[in-house]
């Protein structure tokens, strides 16, 4: 039982980092006023949260083919992942909003943070019904990134789940 506690702490704090994400996404300004420099600062934030968010999920990613855990430390690292596909899924959703509204004519479909958020967890899933594109180059770009991404962090996930499940009991 006292095992547990720290699984359980850390199991909060990937729930806080996860909320805490969403209300950041919700909230980070957007506004496009046209002005060059805001424009460039607005583009290169935007990139450097998608490169850090495909980083976190690149360290992920290695830290399972290099030395895959074990019992609890099995369980963190699945949590670890789920915050890193947050983490990615917001940044690629704030990045396709930003591409959006900088270069109007990328995507189609896009104009609010639910409509980005729609389609980052579209191409995450590989669902992509069709109603939200991307029809520019630079759009093209970002969703290639995403499912680059979504390939990585979604094979990790399965792996510990399945070395959970088929290791031995005992």
């Amino acid at each position: 039982m006292t095992g547990d506690r720290p699984f359980q702490r850390e199991r909060r704090r990937a729930l806080l980092g996860c909320a805490l994400l969403v209300v950041a996404y919700f909230v980070v300004p957007l506004d496009v006023d046209g002005n060059g420099p805001w424009t460039v600062v607005r583009a290169v934030t935007t990139a450097l949260a998608v490169i850090a968010a495909v980083t976190l999920a690149y360290r992920q990613v290695r830290r399972q083919l290099t030395g895959p855990p074990s019992g609890h430390r099995e369980a963190r690292a699945l949590l670890r992942l789920a915050v890193t596909l947050v983490a990615g899924l917001l940044a690629f959703a704030l990045a396709d909003l930003v591409v959006a509204r900088t270069w109007p004519g990328e995507f189609e479909g896009i104009q609010t943070r639910i409509d980005a958020l729609y389609f980052a967890l579209a191409t995450l899933t590989t669902i992509g019904y069709g109603d939200v594109s991307a029809q520019g180059q630079i759009a093209r770009a970002f969703v290639c990134a995403q499912m680059v991404f979504s390939v990585g962090v979604l094979a990790s996930g399965v792996s510990v789940l399945i070395r959970q499940v088929l290791r031995p009991k005992g």
